[in-house]
């Protein structure tokens, strides 16, 4: 089943040009750029719930901006993950926000097409756990503040390294 481009729509050659410098590789399944650099450059990507060879792919945000990536990756060597899945086993509110997420994520899937192999299934570990950082910053910076609590928590904990309203690309955008 081919995706339908969700909004914003499309994504352009400079778009796959960048993503391939920043992957290091070319991108996969790629339907939209679901956040953007204030250059311009993609940050986040939606991608399709099945690639072209046919693989079921459940993650549908995938973040992309090397200087958000390994902030990221710093707070997830730290033992962030840990910290935020203890949490959950505590902390109620906190819980039902986290299924709030995973509802959400799911749902935006879902537009893209019905993917029977990881139906109910997000990513990031979500719902129960945090396995992915990256997935949940990429979730929060797609979906906007308020929507995955422990993807807010994320950015937060990085706003001085790495931050969507501060450019840092080594390169212009588009």
């Amino acid at each position: 089943m081919k995706a339908i481009s969700p909004e914003p729509p499309g994504v352009t050659s400079a778009d796959l040009a960048i993503l391939a410098r920043q992957l290091g590789r070319k991108p996969r399944g790629v339907v939209a750029v679901s956040a953007r650099c204030l250059c311009g450059n993609p940050v986040v990507v939606m991608t399709d719930s099945r690639l072209e060879d046919g693989t079921p792919f459940p993650t549908l945000y995938y973040l992309t901006h090397p200087g958000a990536v390994a902030a990221v990756s710093r707070l997830e060597a730290a033992g962030r993950m840990r910290e935020m899945t203890d949490r959950l086993r505590e902390d109620e509110a906190l819980v039902a926000r986290y299924r709030a997420a995973h509802k959400a994520y799911l749902e935006d899937r879902r537009r893209l097409g019905e993917v029977p192999e990881i139906d109910g299934v997000s990513a990031g570990g979500m719902p129960d756990r945090v396995k992915c950082l990256h997935v949940l910053v990429a979730h929060a910076l797609a979906a906007g503040p308020g929507v995955n609590p422990l993807g807010d928590e994320a950015l937060e904990a990085i706003r001085s390294e790495w931050r969507i309203d501060r450019c840092t690309c080594a390169e212009p955008g588009p």
